[in-house]
């Protein structure tokens, strides 16, 4: 079992800056890759970012490609993810997630693990 917590999500004017940050405990998952997802109200859970278990390979949906940047120290059993240039669109509950292998994909199902989210709302 994996166990995920999420912090640094918060209220935010348009423009400004977060980054998120998931610790992972218990059998902490640093050999797999681990993934960013949000949900906005009456939306569904969609692919923010991605990174592979080594941090070498990165992925992003379109939306904030150039704006947010994920990143990984395996050493400390973490995951960020900086949001700059964050816009009213951005806001969600962002959720990070462990994946079943060692590259990071884009679809829900092929996350094992999940941290409870935190709200990030962006004020226009």
């Amino acid at each position: 079992q994996v166990q995920l917590v999420e912090s640094g999500g918060g209220l935010v004017q348009a423009g400004g800056s977060l980054r998120l940050s998931c610790a992972a405990s218990g059998r902490t998952g640093s050999n797999y890759a681990r993934g960013w997802f949000r949900q906005a109200p009456g939306k569904e859970r969609e692919f923010v970012s991605g990174i592979s278990w080594s941090g070498i390979t990165t992925s992003y949906t379109d939306s904030v490609k150039g704006r947010f940047t994920i990143s990984r120290d395996n050493a400390k059993n973490t995951v960020h993810l900086q949001m700059n240039s964050l816009k009213s669109e951005d806001t969600a509950v962002y959720y990070c997630a462990v994946a079943t292998g060692h590259m990071p994909p884009r679809r829900a199902y092929e996350y094992a693990y999940w941290g409870r989210g935190t709200q990030v709302t962006v004020s226009s």
